[in-house]
């Protein structure tokens, strides 16, 4: 009888170097999104875009831009628990 080891089914471990580049990758897409609903705002303005394209880019930059406020809130309060522990 031949056993295989069974490997689990989760993502390798992040290692902590790409934590920085991650980050960096989050701002660029929320930048993105909100230049994109610029644009999306300044084609409806000068008559060559439709008002449908502006808002759901300008939703969709504000929902990232909401995501983004949240998790780094979320961050801060953690950053604080940990410096308020006791040891």
């Amino acid at each position: 009888m031949r056993v295989e080891p069974i490997a689990p089914d989760v993502s390798p471990a992040p290692s902590a170097q790409d934590g920085g580049a991650d980050f960096a990758r989050a701002l660029d897409a929320i930048g993105s999104a909100l230049r994109g609903a610029s644009r999306a705002e300044d084609a409806f303005a000068y008559g060559s875009g439709t008002l449908e394209s502006a808002v759901y880019e300008r939703a969709r930059a504000d929902v990232a831009l909401s995501v983004a406020t949240a998790t780094a809130q979320r961050l801060a309060q953690a950053v604080q628990s940990v410096l308020n522990m006791q040891i």
